[in-house]
């Protein structure tokens, strides 16, 4: 039984105190990276990547 459509997610939002480190150990684990930290220009600083099910991820620093 699934309970998300594989890729039908428009995206998933997480939040980290330390983006760096997040990213590193995310792109360590084998994710697809879609983008690398950057300063956004409304303000945020984030990155990107791919799930397993094709779900766009963010993470945030927060």
């Amino acid at each position: 039984m699934s309970l998300v459509t594989l890729g039908s997610l428009q995206a998933a939002i997480f939040r980290s105190d330390d983006l760096d480190a997040t990213f590193e150990t995310v792109r360590a684990s084998g994710a697809e990276v879609l983008q690398e930290p950057a300063s956004q220009p409304w303000g945020a600083r984030d990155c990107a990547f791919r799930d397993p099910s094709g779900n766009l991820v963010r993470i945030a620093q927060g």
